[in-house]
C-alpha cells in the first residue's frame, strides 16, 4: 500500500493522519449526539461521503484553474454572504442567518467563504512570490474587498468566521514578506476594529467577560462553558469510556457541534485528546511542509493554498480546543474534520484536497528530472556496446 502511496506521490503520513482523523469523526459524532437519534449519525456519516467525494473531485483538477479564477472565488463568496441575508432565502437558526436552504441541502456561506478566500488571496499573492514588500497600493486594493466581506459576515452575524479569515490574512501577508510598517498597521487596524466590535454589542462582551469566570453566573452567560469545564474534569486522564458521558445527555448544548472536543475529553480523557491533537499536529505540519516544498520550488501559488490550508484548519482547531477549555471566549466555530456538520466537513475536505494537489503537482517535475538523467545515464553505456560491438565486427 505504501509502494502504491509512493509511486502517485501521495504522503502516505499525512493521508494516514486524514484517514484517522475521519474514522474518528464517524465514531465520536454519533456518541455525543446519542440524544439526538439516529438520524444525525446517518447524515453526519452521509456528509462524510460527501465530503470525500468533494476532496476527490477536487484533488482532479489543476491549481492553474483556481488561479485563473481567483476573482470568480471573491465575488461567489460575496455574492453568498449577500444572499444569506436576502429576507425568504437566508435561513435563521438560533437568532443568526447563516444559511441558504436548497432543499436537499443546507449551504453555509460563511464556510464556503472561508475556501474562496484562500483561492483568492492565494491568486493575488502568487505573482509576488516571497517578495511581498512589493505590494504598496495594491494592498488594500486586497484588503478592502475582504473589508466588505467581514462586514457581511458580521451581518449575519459570525463573528468567529471573521476571527478566523483576519488570522488567514495576515498571516498569509506575514508569509508573503510584506513590508513591517504596512504589516503593523493592518495588525493594529484590525485589533482596534475587533475591540469596537466587541464593545458595540452587548452579547459578545458578555461572552468576553463570561469566560474569564463562568461560575459566576454559571446558569446563563457561563452556562456553557461551566457545562463543558465539568466534562473536561468528569474525563481524567482515561475518561469513561466511548459513549459513557453524560454531558451530551441535554446537559452541554451542541455537544455533537463546537463542543465535541468537551465531549471527547469526557469519555476518552487527557490521553485520548493528546492523541487527537497529536494527530491534528502531524496533519498541520505535512501540510506546512507541502507549502514549503511548493515555495522552494518557486510554485508560489500552490506554497499559498497549501499554506493556507495548514493556517485555517490549524488556526480553527486551536480556538475551538481554547473555546471548551475556557481559554478563549465561547465562539460558533466546529472542530474541524470531527464535528457535526455538512459544510464545514466538505470545505475541510476541499482545503486538504487543494494541498494534496499542490503537492503532486510539486513531485511531476522531479520525477521528470529523475527520468531525464536516468536516460541521460543510460545513452552512453548504450553506446559503448554499439561501438564494442562495431569494433567486434
Amino acid at each position: 500500500m505504501i509502494g502504491v502511496l509512493r509511486q502517485t506521490s501521495i504522503d502516505p503520513v499525512l493521508l494516514a493522519a486524514v484517514l484517522a482523523l475521519a474514522t474518528f469523526s464517524a465514531l465520536i459524532v454519533p456518541s455525543a449526539a446519542v440524544d439526538l437519534g439516529s438520524s444525525v449519525s446517518l447524515k453526519h456519516w452521509f456528509d462524510l461521503t460527501l465530503a470525500g467525494c468533494a476532496f476527490a473531485m477536487t484533488l482532479l483538477l489543476p491549481t492553474t484553474l483556481w488561479l485563473r479564477l481567483r476573482y470568480v472565488a471573491l465575488g461567489v463568496a460575496l455574492l453568498l454572504c449577500v444572499l444569506v441575508l436576502v429576507p425568504g432565502l437566508g435561513k435563521s437558526v438560533k437568532g443568526a442567518q447563516r444559511w441558504i436552504d436548497l432543499g436537499f441541502f443546507t449551504l453555509q456561506s460563511s464556510e464556503f467563504a472561508k475556501v474562496l478566500v484562500l483561492i483568492f488571496l492565494a491568486g493575488v499573492l502568487q505573482r509576488f512570490g516571497h517578495r511581498g514588500q512589493d505590494l504598496g497600493h495594491e494592498l488594500w486594493l486586497v484588503l478592502l474587498p475582504l473589508v466588505a466581506l467581514w462586514a457581511l459576515l458580521l451581518a449575519e452575524p459570525d463573528f468567529g468566521t471573521v476571527v478566523v479569515l483576519a488570522f488567514l490574512t495576515v498571516a498569509l501577508l506575514f508569509l508573503a514578506g510584506v513590508r513591517l510598517r504596512l504589516f503593523l498597521a493592518v495588525i493594529g487596524t484590525a485589533l482596534a476594529a475587533f475591540a469596537a466590535l466587541v464593545y458595540a454589542q452587548p452579547y459578545r462582551l458578555a461572552r468576553f467577560t463570561s469566560f474569564a469566570d463562568p461560575w459566576a453566573d454559571p446558569f446563563q452567560d457561563g452556562y456553557q462553558l461551566t457545562q463543558s469545564l465539568i466534562a473536561f474534569g468528569r474525563g481524567g486522564f482515561f475518561g469513561q469510556g466511548l459513549g459513557e458521558g453524560v454531558q451530551k445527555l441535554e446537559y452541554l448544548p451542541e455537544a455533537h457541534n463546537d463542543f465535541i472536543f468537551a465531549v471527547i475529553v469526557e469519555e476518552l480523557g487527557l490521553i485520548g485528546a493528546l492523541v487527537l491533537m497529536a494527530v491534528f499536529a502531524v496533519l498541520v505540519l505535512r501540510l506546512l511542509s507541502v507549502g514549503r516544498r511548493a515555495a522552494l520550488q518557486e510554485h508560489w501559488h500552490g506554497s499559498y493554498l497549501a499554506y493556507g490550508a495548514a493556517l485555517l484548519l490549524g488556526g480553527q482547531f486551536l480556538i475551538n480546543i481554547g473555546v471548551n477549555s475556557g481559554a478563549l471566549p465561547t465562539k460558533g466555530l466546529t472542530l474541524p474534520l470531527i464535528s457535526f456538520g455538512g459544510n464545514s466537513l466538505i470545505v475541510c475536505a476541499t482545503l486538504l484536497a487543494l494541498a494534496f494537489r499542490v503537492q503532486l503537482e510539486c513531485d511531476r517535475p522531479v520525477r521528470e528530472v529523475r527520468g531525464a538523467a536516468r536516460r541521460r545515464s543510460r545513452a552512453p553505456a548504450k553506446g559503448r556496446k554499439q561501438r564494442e560491438a562495431a569494433r567486434g565486427r
